[in-house]
């Protein structure tokens, strides 16, 4: 129906909302589906950049499942870095970073933490509360990886930060140890 659609399209003059509804539409079922090639060919055959924005935008403020927003933001930053404002460029960053970080978890996991894919420090955080030390070292390492040279609202010393400070927890005992007199 999509493709059809799009015939029509050629055809006929649509208007600019509903022509961006149907790439939308038709980009987010291809990522459901899982097929990111196909979701690429549709993102490239649109001419107009203004419309693929919108569209690429509009899909990943859908919040699609973790391989389409880490699809999106990727192509977001690749492709429209220039058009975007500061603000949302360290969001869509974020939500690269967050999910990249996700991708390394168990894939059971993956849910109980995806919620917070667009803030990747708090996901952090989240980790160190559950005792997940083993996923924390693996999300550190790519967390460092990721954001050699990139501004996205943390840096590398706030990742420090935050495991000095679970560190410092750690090792605060809330009782005293009592000293055996002989």
């Amino acid at each position: 129906d999509y493709e059809l659609c799009e015939e029509w399209e050629h055809l006929y003059p649509v208007p600019r909302e509903d022509l961006i509804n149907l790439h939308r539409e038709h980009l987010l079922h291809l990522l459901e589906m899982g097929d990111m090639e196909k979701a690429l060919q549709l993102l490239q055959r649109i001419e107009d950049p203004g419309i693929c924005l919108a569209i690429s935008e509009q899909s990943l403020d859908q919040h699609p499942n973790l391989a389409a927003s880490h699809f999106l933001a990727d192509y977001l930053t690749a492709h429209f870095d220039a058009s975007l404002t500061t603000a949302r460029r360290n969001e869509i960053q974020a939500l690269y970073i967050g999910s990249k970080v996700l991708l390394t978890l168990p894939e059971l996991s993956r849910v109980n933490y995806f919620h917070l894919s667009s803030r990747p420090l708090l996901m952090l955080e989240q980790l160190l509360m559950n005792m997940k030390v083993d996923w924390v070292a693996v999300a550190v390492q790519t967390l460092h990886q990721l954001l050699a040279g990139q501004e996205i609202g943390f840096t590398v010393e706030d990742i420090n930060n935050l495991l000095s400070k679970y560190a410092e927890k750690a090792l605060n005992f809330p009782f005293t140890l009592k000293e055996k007199r002989s």
